[in-house]
Formats: C-alpha cells, sequence, structure tokens
C-alpha cells in the first residue's frame, strides 16, 4: 500500500496505539470521580496537558483538550465572537479557510457578526497590509488558517501576529492543524491568543485534540454541563486519546530533522508532475508547506483518478477529506482564481515522513498510464 493522503488523517504510530489500549483498559476510571481510579485518570490527563505544553512552549493552563480541529475552531471563533461581542461584531478572516472555520463565520452572520472574507492572491496567501487595511474599530478577531489542507500554502502568521500587537483590542486564532509538526510556528512570539490543533494529523488517534488558549483570556463555551477543561469545554474527557495524543505529539516532533527530506520528495514530485502532459501544479512552489502537493489535470474527473489509482493501492485525495463527497469545485483554487475547470479536477497528494521516492515513482508511473487513456476519453 503506498499512501498519500496524510492531509486528510495519518497512521497513528504502533507505540501510539499501544499507549491507548493500556490506559484504556488499566486507567479506565472517570477523572471527575473521586476514588483513585478517577484520580489516576486525572493524573494521566495532568501530566499529559503538562507534556504538550512543554513541547509547545505554553503554559499548562492554555491546552484544553477537544474532539479535534472541527470543534477545536469552532470554540475558538464562535467562543471568542460571543464574548467580545459587546465591544464589536467584526471579524476578519479568509476565503481559503477549512470548512470547519468557514461555516463557523458564515453562523457567526446569522447571528448579526460582520465578518470579512480576505481575497487571496494566485498563490492562495494573503498579505499583511490587505489585513491592516480591513482593520476597523469595531474589529474584535483575525481568524486564518496556517498551512492550507488544500494547497499547503503558507500564510504569513508571524508577520500579521506581529502587526496585531498594536491592536490589542483584537483577538488573533490560527488553524494549525495542518502546520504542526511539518511547519514550525511559535505560538508566543506569532501573537497568537488561540490555536487549533488535531491528533490525527500528527499520527495520532481521531476523535482527539487540543485548542491553545492564552492565558488569561475568556471565551465563551459551547458545551455546557460540567466543570471538565476550565469550564470551556463540558464531559467525560477521553483520557486514553489524551494521553496518546500526547505522544503522537512527542514523537512527530522527534522527526524534525526529516523536514528537509519532505521538502526534496516535495521538490521530486512536482519535478515528475511537470513532465505528464496534462497536468499543472496548483500548489505554489515556494513558501509551502513541505507535506502537501495539489495538481489538476483539466478535463478529468478527480475521483476517477482517485478511484484508478486505488485501484492500485495507491490513495490520493480531491480537496478537504471534509468536502472531498461534494461535487462542486474546489473553493480554495477558485479563491487563487484557477479556471472552474482546474478547480474541479484537483487531486492533493500529501505525505508522511515515512514517504519514500520508490512510493512516488509509483505514483508517476501508474499517471502515466491513466492519464493519457482519461484525456482520449475526454478528446474523443
Amino acid at each position: 500500500m503506498i499512501y498519500l493522503d496524510n492531509s486528510a488523517t495519518t497512521k497513528p504510530f504502533q507505540e501510539v496505539v499501544e499507549t491507548y489500549a493500556k490506559v484504556a483498559s488499566t486507567y479506565f476510571g472517570n477523572p471527575s470521580s473521586l476514588h483513585s481510579l478517577g484520580m489516576q485518570a486525572e493524573g494521566l490527563i495532568g501530566e499529559s496537558r503538562n507534556r504538550i505544553a512543554r513541547l509547545l512552549g505554553v503554559g499548562a493552563n492554555e491546552i484544553i483538550f477537544t474532539s479535534g480541529g472541527t470543534e477545536g475552531n469552532n470554540i475558538a471563533i464562535k467562543g471568542a465572537a460571543r464574548a467580545k461581542q459587546n465591544r464589536g461584531k467584526h471579524i476578519i478572516t479568509t476565503r481559503v479557510e477549512h470548512p470547519s472555520a468557514d461555516e463557523a463565520f458564515v453562523q457567526l452572520e446569522k447571528e448579526g457578526f460582520d465578518v470579512t472574507y480576505l481575497p487571496v492572491d494566485q498563490e492562495g496567501s494573503v498579505s499583511v497590509e490587505r489585513v491592516k487595511k480591513e482593520i476597523r474599530s469595531d474589529t474584535i478577531i483575525v481568524s486564518m488558517i496556517h498551512v492550507n489542507n488544500e494547497t499547503g500554502t503558507i500564510l504569513p502568521i508571524k508577520e500579521i501576529g506581529q502587526l496585531l500587537k498594536s491592536y490589542h483590542q483584537i483577538l488573533f486564532h490560527v488553524d494549525h492543524v495542518q502546520g504542526v509538526t511539518k511547519v514550525p510556528l511559535e505560538l508566543r512570539k506569532s501573537g497568537i491568543d488561540l490555536c487549533t490543533f488535531s491528533a490525527h494529523k500528527f499520527h495520532g488517534l481521531k476523535g482527539n485534540g487540543f485548542l491553545f488558549v492564552r492565558e488569561g483570556l475568556k471565551i465563551d463555551a459551547l458545551f455546557h454541563g460540567g466543570a471538565q477543561e476550565s469550564r470551556l469545554r463540558a464531559g467525560t474527557e477521553n483520557v486514553a486519546g489524551i494521553v496518546a495524543m500526547a505522544k503522537a505529539l512527542r514523537l512527530s516532533f522527534e522527526q524534525d530533522n526529516k523536514r528537509k527530506e519532505l521538502e526534496h520528495l516535495r521538490h521530486y514530485l512536482i519535478t515528475k508532475l511537470k513532465e505528464l502532459e496534462g497536468v499543472v501544479i496548483n500548489s505554489p512552489e515556494h513558501n509551502a508547506a513541505p507535506h502537501i502537493v495539489n495538481f489538476s489535470i483539466p478535463g478529468a474527473k478527480p475521483e476517477v483518478i482517485v478511484q484508478s489509482l486505488t485501484a492500485k493501492d495507491i490513495y490520493v485525495s480531491t480537496k478537504s477529506a471534509c468536502s472531498s463527497k461534494a461535487s462542486e469545485p474546489s473553493r480554495v483554487l477558485l479563491a487563487m482564481g484557477l479556471s472552474e475547470e482546474r478547480a474541479n479536477s484537483g487531486i492533493r497528494v500529501s505525505f508522511s515522513f515515512e514517504t519514500t521516492a520508490a512510493e512516488l515513482d509509483q505514483l508517476i508511473a501508474e499517471l502515466k498510464v491513466i492519464i493519457p487513456e482519461l484525456l482520449e476519453v475526454v478528446n474523443s
């Protein structure tokens, strides 16, 4: 099997799965219980929180456990907006956000918030100057994705964070789900107030994530019914998933020395794809994450490409996994100014630290067979 859909989800590390199984079977007490089993479970959560905080260079009290990126984005965006609405109701974001953030903004618009969606350039990025231009006296939040989940474009988060340090009334939220362990981001130096993470993007298990909430920041909870997670996320904690997530994050950060290898693989794949007739590259060649390559075969149906490769035990995807079954063209590619035909035929290849050049060679070999057959049908 050649798995090249790591932006949708990564394969959990074996050590992570083993940790989950051990904790789930041995430390199964409810962390809110007063007996020893509950206290043991609570202790494991605290230890995991400390470990994650140390890896990120933040305080343990700034880590809030969630079920993943979608919940984290919703808590951050809606929670901050509703908490700050007495001061203003203007929010700034971009046209290339993950659906979990984009749809949260749509919901807030229904509640009377005014959302400015910044356009992006042909590489899918925004300028600091444009952000500054859109700031108003009633702006309360700037929210942006760090690494675009479809194209790999890296937005200038650190520079925007520096700009916002001059606007103390504005909160800065960053969706770091696709970037964590692949594209470095220092939360403190970047002036970030809220930051979203998801375990299954760094070889943890699905259904786990965490949200960085800067100390002293008050936001509204989405769930009510318990005092868990500083009252920001009521509900019995997934102890085994949390412990496994902390291990996955540590193991992923330990592979930091392989980032250059990913960059070489990305360059290698782009070079090989450019040699194929009918292929156009959508991801920027520079200022992009080392693990994502997006390309189109105009005229060909992407789902046919995906299924043809699946038959060869090679796994890629189209757009965001959260919207890949929708038939409309990629809104990210459209926002970059690409044609509807190109946005309709996007394919995403995404690596892990275990991806090899030999696997990419096999992908290219299969595409050399598949593409001419498809284009012949299209042109006949």
